[in-house]
């Protein structure tokens, strides 16, 4: 049943992702930039909310005529940021609901990813806090819904001494005093949202809190326009004498209220708790299968601290050294938050499959794939390859490519592929072309796996691929699964070029030798 729901999903998160790259560019997919559009939503409506706290008369009786005030009179900068205020906080539900399901529908919920799930459950009911009592500071006939309907619901917790919802039921019952706690408890929930959205991505290496300027400028222009459409308005004055019969609704804030109606209190409180809780232990629903964490080889660790800064999951740190080589640190892995990418690996400057004579050993290597058995596989699919372009793939077992059986090396990352290795296969000659088959950018599963091949590859980060490697015989192709199509387009435009090349020294004097009676001079040069 979930891998199904998964499924559905993820096939509707790709098409209106690969849609959003046609017309954003990969860099500015919003699809891809979700949590940080959620920091940046946050912020435009803390600015829009101090600014109307300006102008905003907290006292109950004259709380609606400002907000009149402010809407028909300021309407040109307060009354903008009043709309700013309201269609950022719905927006900002948009991006936190689409951000949870993305992430369920990529399986990136569980394993050493749990924490992040399970503190999104306070950030999703503190911003509910928050929007629900904004709605009550309004003072309008919503308002006197909301606030009523609340109460109710909170009537029916054993943890108030006196019922609540008796302050709503004449004018004169109404205290200043409850309407200012609505206020403080309107400044004080935002803050503890900020708080858990702090919490929320402290075991993310590199989090990405600030979209790109070109999408930012692109929200606050989409809110200018709609503020200016549709400008936020009161909905008529509360009026405590009088039964609230028919309101507008904010679907995004206030979907379960009409339900008040329908269903007894505890039903709606057993809903809402079922689905907190539901929320909660979905990491282990069921447990995710690890895989063995990367180990540390001290021999050949000289603490460069490569590893601990590519890490996309904090799972690698210093440490004083232990033995007695001459290096000051050492790294250890975090067995409870290594996910066994091998983005390590590919970082480590020793993991070089270049060396011929005993055990191929790095600083920090895989169990699952060592490096001694990556460069194995690599030889076993060259071995495979024929044709007038011999292109081997290194693939990313979440891309487009990790179906592919021919000449395809499959790796949990592509990131875990040190440079060298292309190096490696293009010296040796063992293929004519290498392509480098990863996720695609905009979801990359591992974080930051695409970023950190691209810089390696440009020679903007350590490892560097060599400057010998000659750029025309290498192509990176970023796609996930459902664009295989497009995978196997842009393979096979790769390969015709290849083919076209001048043959490397190192085939031409192969082809020679194999015109030779002698059969040790039949095999492949070294």
């Amino acid at each position: 049943m979930t891998a199904s729901v998964k499924s559905v999903l993820r096939r509707g998160f790709d098409a209106a992702e690969r849609g959003s790259d046609r017309v954003f560019s990969p860099a500015l997919n919003p699809f891809a930039q979700l949590g940080a559009l959620g920091y940046f939503l946050f912020w435009i409506v803390a600015a829009s909310g101090i600014y109307l706290f300006i102008f905003f008369d907290t006292g109950i009786v004259n709380a609606y005529a400002s907000l009149q005030w402010i809407s028909n009179d300021l309407w040109y900068h307060a009354g903008i940021m009043r709309s700013f205020h309201r269609y950022a906080s719905d927006l900002m539900v948009v991006v936190m609901a689409l951000h949870l399901l993305r992430e369920f529908a990529l399986d990136r919920y569980r394993g050493v990813r749990w924490f992040s799930w399970l503190t999104a459950v306070p950030v999703i009911w503190f911003l509910y806090i928050s929007g629900i009592t904004g709605y009550w500071l309004v003072w309008d006939q919503l308002a006197q819904f909301v606030a009523i309907v609340s109460t109710e619901l909170l009537d029916w917790l054993p943890i108030f001494g006196e019922p609540i919802a008796r302050n709503f039921l004449t004018p004169e019952s109404l205290s200043g005093r409850f309407f200012t706690l609505m206020v403080f408890l309107h400044i004080v929930a935002p803050l503890l949202l900020l708080l858990m959205m702090w919490i929320h991505i402290q075991r993310i290496s590199r989090p990405k809190v600030n979209p790109p300027r070109a999408l930012m400028a692109m929200i606050l222009t989409a809110l200018l326009a709609t503020s200016l459409w549709k400008p936020a308005l009161s909905q008529g004055p509360a009026d405590l004498s009088r039964v609230t019969v028919e309101v507008g609704i904010d679907w995004y804030f206030l979907p379960l209220y009409p339900l008040a109606d329908l269903w007894l209190a505890g039903v709606i409180w057993a809903l809402l708790g079922g689905f907190t809780l539901l929320i909660l232990v979905m990491p282990w629903l069921p447990p995710l299968k690890r895989p063995q964490v990367a180990v540390v080889d001290l021999a050949h660790c000289n603490g460069c601290a490569r590893c601990v800064d590519d890490c996309p999951y904090e799972a690698i740190r210093l440490v004083p050294r232990t033995d007695n080589l001459p290096f000051p640190n050492e790294v250890v892995v975090d067995p409870a938050l290594c996910v066994g990418c091998g983005i390590c690996m590919g970082a480590c400057p020793s993991s070089t499959p270049f060396r011929r004579s005993g055990d191929l050993a790095t600083g920090i290597d895989l169990p699952d794939l060592p490096l001694k058995e990556l460069r194995e596989r690599t030889i076993a699919a060259a071995e495979t390859l024929q044709g007038p372009a011999r292109i081997l793939v290194l693939a990313c077992e979440y891309g487009a490519a990790s179906g592919r059986q021919d000449a395809t090396v499959l790796l949990p990352c592509v990131a875990m592929a040190p440079p060298s290795l292309i190096d490696f296969i293009l010296s040796r000659d063992l293929a004519d072309g290498v392509v480098i088959a990863g996720c695609a950018e905009r979801a990359c599963y591992n974080r930051l796996g695409v970023e950190w091949t691209k810089a390696r590859i440009a020679g903007q980060r350590d490892p560097y691929l060599r400057a010998r490697v000659p750029r025309e015989r290498l192509a990176m192709i970023w796609a996930d699964r459902s664009e295989r199509q497009r995978f196997d387009a842009e393979l096979t435009a790769f390969a015709k070029t290849v083919a076209k090349l001048p043959e490397t020294g190192t085939r031409m004097v192969r082809a020679a030798r194999s015109e030779l009676p002698d059969k040790r001079a039949r095999e492949p040069v070294s």
